[in-house]
Formats: structure tokens, sequence, C-alpha cells
């Protein structure tokens, strides 16, 4: 590993280009190489992101000796495959959110990666912006007592046509794909719940399209949660707490500024402005893993990964909701 390290990105569709974005921000990543299915498309990719070394292949992309570490990018179904393809060539994984389609693939690709002593992480990118991490400083020190209540949401109008959100084969649906970031919330806050319930519209494609879930925590603490891909929700999240309140202003998954206001008096716009997309924070946090030879990042756990998963896997029982895949 020289001065910069060497990034892969394995997949060409809208994320992997937010990440390639995020990745030309930093000094001490360079992006070498992009892997498609089809060499038109690694190609077109390439152009537009600025990628010398371009692969018709994820195996060939995962064989390149250029590529230091490897960028999941790929739709969720095919997760687990493209995490152990990579894993296979000795390569370090960041791979997008929702980890897996499953548990049972979380289990399988972090065994894996434990085996081999194989840096892994799933990109929750969110918890690595400065407002989440100012976030977890002011709930350390207390600033609004004991947290009690949770209430986040995630919804937008997605398209129905020919749509990938509305593709039960492609692991569809409001929870893995938007869903999962109140969920990860509500673990980063509170820790894994002890209870989860949870109510669904299930839509003529077969796939959730609108959640409301509760989720009560070991100290009591609730969680409220929603997400929809049928209209367009607030994109807010709020803590209350025993002394004080936090809002996470819109867009609070990619936010930059949140308001505390305590019970005795006194309100504060703390704002914490980034340049870039936001995805360069977790690329630097996983490479900072690298650099000190760790296999795992404390920030987002596998262990934690895999709990958040098994979470959502409860919900999908309680609603009866199976992938093809499953």
């Amino acid at each position: 590993m020289g001065d910069k390290i060497r990034w892969g990105i394995l997949g060409t569709g809208a994320i992997a280009k937010k990440f390639a974005a995020g990745l030309h921000t930093l000094p001490d990543a360079e992006l070498v190489a992009i892997g498609s299915r089809t060499q038109a498309r690694a190609d077109a990719f390439a152009v537009e992101s600025n990628v010398p070394y371009r692969h018709a292949s994820y195996e060939s992309l995962v064989s390149d000796s250029k590529v230091d570490a490897v960028y999941v990018a790929t739709p969720h179904s095919l997760h687990a495959e493209n995490i152990l393809l990579a894993l296979e060539a000795g390569k370090p994984v960041l791979c997008e959110k929702p980890f897996t389609i499953n548990a049972v693939q979380a289990e399988q690709v972090i065994h894996f990666a434990r085996e081999k002593k194989i840096l892994l992480m799933e990109a929750m990118w969110t918890r690595f912006l400065p407002l989440m991490v100012r976030l977890r400083e002011l709930l350390a020190e207390g600033v609004i007592g004991e947290v009690e209540v949770l209430t986040a949401d995630f919804g937008f109008k997605a398209d129905r046509r020919g749509g990938r959100l509305f593709d039960p084969a492609l692991g569809g649906g409001a929870l893995l794909d938007l869903g999962v970031y109140p969920v990860s919330l509500a673990y980063m806050i509170f820790g894994p719940p002890v209870q989860v319930t949870g109510l669904v519209e299930i839509g003529t494609t077969g796939v959730d399209e609108k959640a409301a879930m509760i989720f009560k925590h070991a100290k009591g603490q609730l969680a409220l949660l929603q997400t929809l891909i049928t209209a367009n929700t607030f994109h807010e999240a709020s803590l209350v707490g025993t002394e004080g309140k936090i809002t996470l202003h819109k867009s609070w998954w990619k936010g930059s500024d949140m308001t505390v206001a305590l019970d005795n008096g006194g309100e504060e716009l703390l704002e914490f402005p980034y340049t870039g997309n936001g995805y360069q924070f977790e690329a630097e946090a996983f490479m900072d893993c690298m650099r000190n030879g760790k296999t795992e990042c404390a920030v987002m756990s596998l262990d934690e990964t895999l709990a958040i998963m098994k979470t959502m896997d409860a919900l999908r029982a309680q609603w009866g909701l199976k992938y093809p895949m499953e």
C-alpha cells in the first residue's frame, strides 16, 4: 500500500457515481478501476467519473493488482456474492447498505471476513458525517439528559416505471433501501431493540411500499420510525430527552445542522457544513482502518450490521415478506 489507497468500484449505478465523487475529494485516495458486467458500461462510467482502468467483469476488477480496496455498489440482492468475490481475492471491502438481503447472508460474509482477517464494513455513510460525530458526542455528554424517544423518517415518491425499488427480485421496497437509515440511527442512539413491531402496506408488485415501525430498547426508550416509496416525508429526526430535545433538520441522513433546545431555557442551531457529497467521510474511516491494520470499524461494527439485518428480518417476518432469492 502506497501513500494513496487505490480503490476499485464494483458496479456502475447511481450510488457508485456518488462514491466516486466522494473519493475524488480525498488527497490520500485514488479511484483506479471500475468493474461492470459489460465493457460498454465500464467504459461509460470511467469516462464520466475519470477512472483509468475499466473491467468488463467483477472477477477481473477484484483480481486487479492495482486495486487496494473494493467498494461494492451493486443492488443489494447481489451484495453477498460480490462481497465474497472480493474477499476471496484478498481485498478489503466497503459494501453499500443494506449490507445484504438478510441476516443469513450477512453471517456468511462476516464469518468469511473474520476467518480471513480481512477488513469488511457496511457503508452506512451517514454515521461518519461531522453532524453525526458531534451528535454522538453531545449524547455522551448528556446534554439533553437521557434520550427517551427518537422519531425519524425517510421516504420519497419513487418512479414505478421499471424501478428497482418496486422489483422483489432485486430486494426492492422501502425497508431495505430507505428504512435502513432510521433503523441504523435508532441503533446508533439506543443500541439494539428488545422488542420490534411494525405495520406495512404491500404493493401490487409484492414489495413493502410504506411501513411504520416501533422499537422498544433496553432502558425503555422508544424509536418511532417510518419509511415509504410512495410519497415524500419530512426528512427530519428528533430526539426527546429528559432535559431537552435535539432536532436533525432536513435531510437528516445527509444533514449538516441540528437544533438543541434545553428544557431550562436556551436554543442553539449547530451547523457542521462540509464540502463534497459526504461519501468521503466513510472512505476516510475505512482507509484509516486499513492503515492501522484493523479488520472492523468501531463506528459501524460487523456485530451491529448483523444485528440490524436481524431486526429487518424480524420486521419482514411479521409482514410475511420474503424475496424470491430467499
